[in-house]
């Protein structure tokens, strides 16, 4: 039996390993994970802060006992597992009588006459699930027989509709390669206003992570503007899984670096690429001639007009910028001498840092390189303040902002090597400098940690 101090040390650990699997790419994370003991595990399952890709890769790689602690996690929400929204739910759904007429009428048949066919399912979903998901979770009620192959053809013949593409991954167990295939679409097809939710229920129901989503959404521009979702009503990203979408968005852009040619190389021909993000990023950095076999954007030819507004939009908040001259004088020197100095509660502390971020004195960003210790700059809770849940908070642009400078930091000082996020795990809980100073010292091969 561990003792307490043993226990103590397997929640901080597990807390900062949540926050450091933030800012780490699928490999490193799983990585991470595999180091784990089982305690430390238990309460990383259990952790509140434990990012949406996170939940997946232990869902797909762990054992039943992660699947145990992640099922009764009250903050993992929307993920396929007992007691928690999903298909258990729809499965309790029935079709509406006044609808079996209607399809009656469209099939030339009885629907219960025998199950439906991939072909007649996928003429029923084209019909019924335009925008919402509602009428063909309706329809997938009906006794019906899916061959994922034909159904991604089908799909790569003639786009399904989002709702019913929506409908598909909340009910049906398809394999992994056919929701992929779902989630692509031709480049000419117009970016209707529901076109968004198959990618993000894809990420909540835990069968992609925003790594693999950025891998396999089509055409380009659309996993340019899943990194920047306007918050309007209805399905949209919750705020760190925005943060783990823009992450994976710019991992993707890195090979851009900070050329300003190739950012608008990128830009002229994303509007009209038909391929994922990922190939378009390869070929505007291959060379001078650019993307090869750019189809029609619904704005016209690639290349020959300004693209769409939103597009511009999303790039900009993507590319690097460079760094806005410091103002404010005293007190912004005094706002950020305050952050490596606590104050005697943590309450006067978070109103003075959100005070600071109002005036404009103080950025995420600025937290997270000069507050100490380093686990709570990257905590929002303690310079925030606590939530009435992990999915929103009333500053967002400051907690994006931070969640970005984190970004940077921990891919320029670590890049791809699991040994050093591995090091700057077990180092965080008992470091009392800030992340830059952790960073440096972690990458000298100089730990102050007290950990073996």
């Amino acid at each position: 039996m561990s003792t307490a101090v043993e226990d103590r040390d397997s929640r901080r650990l597990a807390w900062c390993v949540a926050h450091v699997l933030r800012h780490a790419s699928d490999h490193i994370a799983l990585a991470l994970l595999h180091r784990l003991d089982r305690p430390t595990r238990k309460y990383l399952c259990r952790d509140e802060w434990l990012p949406a890709s996170a939940v997946t890769l232990l869902l797909r790689h762990g054992g039943e006992a992660d699947r145990h602690y992640i099922a009764r996690n009250p903050h993992v929400v929307g993920r396929p597992l007992p007691g928690l929204p999903g298909p258990a739910r729809y499965a309790r759904r029935r079709t509406p009588a006044g609808l079996l007429p209607l399809l009656r009428a469209e099939l030339g048949r009885d629907p219960a006459a025998g199950p439906l066919t991939t072909g007649e399912l996928t003429g029923l979903l084209r019909r019924h699930g335009i925008r919402r998901p509602r009428a063909a979770l309706d329809v997938l009620r009906l006794p019906y027989e899916l061959d994922p192959g034909q159904l991604a053809a089908e799909h790569a013949r003639r786009p399904l509709p989002p709702g019913s593409t929506e409908a598909l991954l909340l009910v049906a167990d398809l394999p992994e390669k056919t929701v992929r295939a779902l989630l692509a679409a031709p480049a000419a097809e117009a970016d209707g206003p529901s076109w968004h939710r198959p990618a993000v229920r894809a990420v909540r129901m835990g069968r992609l992570t925003h790594e693999e989503l950025v891998a396999c959404v089509a055409p380009a521009r659309r996993t340019l503007l899943l990194g920047h979702l306007p918050a309007y009503p209805g399905l949209r990203w919750t705020l760190p899984e925005q943060a783990g979408m823009r992450a994976a968005v710019t991992r993707a852009l890195a090979p851009l670096a900070d050329d300003p040619r190739l950012w608008s190389e990128l830009l002229r021909h994303a509007p009209g690429f038909p391929g994922p993000l990922p190939e378009l990023v390869a070929a505007v950095t291959a060379g001078p001639a650019g993307p090869a076999g750019t189809a029609e954007s619904p704005d016209g030819p690639a290349g020959s007009d300004a693209p769409p507004d939103d597009l511009a939009r999303a790039v900009r908040r993507l590319a690097p910028t460079a760094a806005e001259p410091a103002t404010g004088g005293v007190e912004r020197e005094l706002a950020l001498a305050s952050l490596a100095v606590p104050m005697e509660t943590v309450e006067e502390d978070v109103r003075w840092v959100r005070d600071c971020l109002d005036r404009g004195l103080l950025t995420g960003a600025d937290v997270i390189r000069h507050k100490l210790p380093a686990c709570w700059a990257l905590d929002e809770v303690h310079w925030l303040g606590a939530v009435d849940h992990p999915d929103r908070y009333d500053r967002p642009g400051a907690v994006l902002a931070a969640r970005a400078e984190a970004d940077r930091l921990f891919a320029l000082a670590l890049g791809e090597d699991p040994d050093a996020w591995w090091r700057v795990a077990r180092t965080l809980p008992d470091f009392a400098g800030t992340l830059p100073h952790l960073l440096l010292r972690v990458t000298d091969g100089d730990s102050v940690s007290t950990r073996p």
